[in-house]
């Protein structure tokens, strides 16, 4: 399978575009996962193993065999009709079928509602959640996840069904409309008084789901990382299989080409001058800082980092680093 997805007429329906995403974008990232099928034999990479046997025997669904009973075994498992036919006793192996839920939390904050070309961080992030939502579903695993904004969150506990899949797509569609909505900080109303928006929090909610053994990724732009979250990361990492997603806009690498640009946040107005090469060249080190800030605490940690750019398509670039770390 080539490493590079073309965008051609047939994968331009998967790119998610504009400020918001719609709930028909989301869907239809399921046929978008199934382009990236062989996801699934890669344990390191999707943690997928759901309805997969494992190479371990042990009591499970599966029948695999029977064997003369050995000191230890369970004598609960010994088969005594061929025990009686053979006059030595047999025990039942079974194969073991080995889960890994999969969780997404996904960043729906205000400073997602942010994008330069093609679409906002927030909807990159939901769309990125949907692809991640389908490959899950089409393997058999269990998948929930966390939807989480500025003033309020929303919990998926996995479970092994379409419907829980389409509760957490609906949670995320919810959750990116609202963004549409806020005009301001003030217009945002508190959900729960006792909500601590940021990484943190939504990390702190995350390990009360996260059970040993599965994958969960978290897609963000990581504005919020600070202390409290790198040590939920790490907590989290030690038995789990965790890949952090970075969703950014070209404007946040480097400033456009020089020229004066007016700006808002959605309430206050200004200019934003970039004639000045000293500004350009501090504003090109700082995010190369954070980068390097990123990418060294989550390699402490043994955890893998996704790049996500708003300009190009989702599916592309999850298979474009499959091609260069694997």
């Amino acid at each position: 399978m080539s490493a590079r997805l073309a965008i051609d007429p047939q994968h331009a329906r998967y790119q998610s575009k504009g400020a918001v995403v719609s709930l028909q974008q989301l869907l239809i990232q399921r046929y978008a996962a199934r382009t990236l099928e062989y996801l699934a034999h890669s344990r390191s990479i999707a943690g997928i193993s759901g309805l997969h046997l494992s190479k371990m025997r042990g009591r499970g669904i599966d029948f695999e065999e029977f064997r003369p009973y050995q000191a230890g075994d369970d004598i609960r498992l010994i088969d005594w009709r061929v025990t009686a036919r053979t006059s030595r006793p047999f025990t039942k192996v079974f194969r073991e079928e080995r889960e890994r839920p999969v969780i997404i939390a996904v960043d729906q904050t205000r400073n997602m509602y942010f994008g330069s070309q093609i679409a906002f961080k927030s909807v990159i992030a939901a769309q990125a959640a949907a692809l991640f939502c389908w490959l899950a579903v089409d393997n058999g695993d269990r998948v929930g996840g966390l939807v989480y904004s500025d003033s309020g969150s929303s919990l998926v506990r996995p479970k092994r069904s379409r419907r829980s899949a389409l509760h957490l797509l609906n949670q995320i569609y919810q959750y990116n409309q609202y963004l549409q909505r806020i005009t301001s900080p003030d217009d945002e109303k508190e959900l729960d008084p006792n909500f601590r928006p940021g990484l943190a929090s939504a990390l702190g909610q995350i390990r009360r789901i996260t059970k040993p053994g599965s994958t969960l990724y978290i897609i963000s732009d990581f504005v919020t990382l600070d202390e409290k979250a790198l040590q939920y990361m790490n907590q989290l990492s030690r038995n789990n299989n965790v890949i952090c997603c970075l969703v950014y806009d070209v404007l946040e690498e480097n400033l456009p080409v020089p020229g004066i640009y007016s700006i808002t946040d959605g309430s206050r107005k200004g200019a934003l001058n970039t004639h000045n090469s000293q500004a350009r060249e501090r504003y090109k080190n700082q995010w190369r800082e954070r980068m390097e800030f990123l990418e060294s605490e989550l390699d402490k940690l043994k955890v893998r980092l996704i790049k996500m750019r708003t300009n190009q398509l989702v599916v592309e670039q999850i298979r474009e680093w499959i091609a260069k770390n694997y």
